[in-house]
């Protein structure tokens, strides 16, 4: 129990602590925890981060304040994989603790508030309460060249192609296309690149 509290009070200083210093130590840290951690990787105070050991993160990736890294907590495969040159914006979550994973390419901009979750919760039957049907679970996976702008929500079973642009506010429940621009709840395709 004493070593759980430590620990505990050892990742709250680590994940809040202020400077250049609180980077390097945030890096020391996570980088031994990960499947795989590349080079040049920044985690902004406030980033919380469970199930580091199936979480891949490539090189050149920035992670803004109050970013969000769920993976699950037992050692499984690799449940969520960064590729190289992505950024992150402030308050991203990215889930894939009950199922599912979540591939990100090369060379991606992630607004703020943005949700990729690969799990929902069933609801099919009425004879039970929602809270009790369990979830359904499927992949996420985002190509290279990809914007997804502020406050877009993306859902299981979803593959975004390379190039893609999602706007601002969307909600994407089925796959966009290479080099088109969706936008709207749900998204659908406005555009090309």
């Amino acid at each position: 129990m004493l070593k759980t509290e430590l620990d505990a009070y050892k990742i709250f200083v680590l994940t809040y602590f202020p400077g250049k210093l609180g980077y390097r130590l945030r890096y020391h840290y996570y980088s031994k925890r990960f499947a795989r951690c590349g080079k040049h990787v920044s985690f902004s105070p406030s980033c919380i981060i469970r199930g580091e050991q199936n979480i891949t993160i490539g090189d050149y990736v920035g992670f803004g304040l109050y970013n969000y890294l769920y993976a699950g907590i037992e050692k499984d495969d690799v449940k969520i994989q960064i590729g190289n040159n992505v950024s992150f914006n402030s308050n991203v979550m990215l889930n894939a603790d009950i199922g599912g994973n979540i591939r990100i390419g090369d060379n991606v901009l992630i607004g703020p508030n943005v949700v990729l979750r690969t799990a929902n919760h069933a609801f099919s039957r009425r004879d039970i309460f929602i809270k009790q049907q369990g979830h359904t679970a499927g992949p996420i996976h985002i190509g290279d060249d990809v914007w997804i702008a502020a406050n877009v929500v993306i859902v299981a079973d979803v593959t975004i192609g390379n190039g893609a642009i999602v706007a601002a506010g969307a909600v994407v429940t089925k796959n966009v296309d290479d080099y088109s621009i969706v936008a709207g709840v749900p998204a659908r395709k406005i555009g090309n690149r």
